[in-house]
């Protein structure tokens, strides 16, 4: 009597290989409230007004540390670490070289564009070691991020392609924006592993024209709209003279049209590009997805204008919370496996005038 062997499959048949391991879904829970944030919000203000600005960098770690806080994912919230002291150093710094900027505007024209020049050569400089700091200063489960990048890289990001996006009168514009999202990715790393990112720079250009496209169909449709009733008041004008209010109403409309449409393209945009990025980033085998959608983004954009401006600014904490909160929980994470396996790296801390900078002329440098 033949027998088989315990563990080996029938001859003719091939062992079945074993299901590969489907990813866990991690989402991101940000669980900050308007109402604790406005706390933080006005005290941070005050205070700064009374300080003249100093200040400023305690409201800046104590807004940080709250957001972090109150990010979570895989059951993990992140950290925050950035200390004031090193912050308000770096505006200090930051504020002589916008100040010796205007100074020197004042006191001549050609002096001017040299303190000018001379900025802008130490800007790159200073988005990269903002990049450290920031990072550097951030982590998840007691391991620091970091950022890699060079200087080098930096200036070619931040100082020629934008020189050549303008000398292209914007046609480049996509190219340099994938490089720049490209460079900070993939040089930004969690303890001693790089993220990827491989979006390509067609993806972009699709992105771009997408927009574009829409924009303009939309600003000829209401350019022919209106010149309707443009063409109408000359009409029942003829041989008249057509007082300037009877255009101003028409002319008013017409261009508050415009800016409604592009009010309504830029929530398009900003999902387009976010669902791209993130859907394209990964850490190791864990890969990023991001499910923005048009329509939400859009009505808490348009209804966040509208309580900021009826409440005077005050709504405005409610309103970060608000675009804050969609933004994040639409992006999880694709476990492909244990997130504890990361290890940690030593990282340079990088240079708080870099980040004291970037918040002075409002940079959003943050992965």
């Amino acid at each position: 009597m033949n027998t088989v062997t315990s563990g080996t499959p029938p001859s003719g048949f091939a062992a079945n290989p074993p299901p590969p391991h489907q990813p866990t879904p991690e989402a991101f829970i940000f669980s900050g409230r308007g109402s604790e944030y406005f706390r933080i919000w006005i005290v941070n203000l005050l205070l700064s007004i009374v300080t003249l600005g100093i200040y400023s960098a305690w409201a800046k770690v104590r807004r940080t540390r709250y957001f972090y806080d109150n990010t979570r994912v895989a059951g993990s919230s992140f950290e925050y670490h950035g200390n004031p002291i090193a912050i308000l150093k770096g505006r200090i710094i930051a504020l002589v070289l916008i100040g010796g900027y205007q100074i020197a505007f004042r006191l001549s024209p050609k002096l001017g564009l040299l303190a000018l020049a001379l900025m802008l050569s130490v800007m790159p400089w200073l988005i990269w070691r903002s990049y450290q700091f920031k990072l550097y200063n951030s982590s998840y489960r007691g391991i620091r991020f970091g950022f890699q990048g060079s200087a080098g890289k930096s200036y070619f990001n931040y100082l020629v392609l934008p020189l050549i996006s303008a000398f292209s009168l914007g046609l480049l514009s996509p190219f340099a924006y994938q490089r720049n999202k490209k460079y900070l990715h993939t040089e930004s790393k969690f303890g001693a592993t790089h993220f990827s990112f491989d979006a390509s720079v067609g993806s972009f250009y699709q992105i771009f024209l997408i927009c574009f496209a829409i924009a303009v169909l939309g600003y000829i449709g209401i350019g022919i709209l209106f010149s309707g009733s443009l063409m109408a008041v000359a009409s029942a004008s003829a041989g008249k003279h057509a007082a300037p209010a009877a255009y101003a109403g028409p002319i008013f409309s017409m261009i508050f049209s415009m800016y409604a449409w592009t009010f309504l393209i830029v929530p398009l945009a900003l999902t387009m590009v976010q669902n791209l990025i993130w859907n394209h980033t990964r850490l190791a085998d864990h890969q990023f997805q991001s499910k923005l959608k048009w329509t939400k983004v859009a009505f808490i954009m348009i209804t966040n204008l509208i309580a900021i401006v009826c409440t005077l600014g005050l709504f405005t904490p409610f309103a970060q919370i608000r675009s804050l909160k969609y933004r994040l929980e639409s992006v999880s994470l694709l476990a492909a496996g244990s997130l504890d396996h990361f290890l940690a790296d030593a990282e340079p801390q990088g240079s708080a005038a870099g980040e004291g900078m970037s918040d002075l002329l409002d940079f959003d440098l943050s992965l």
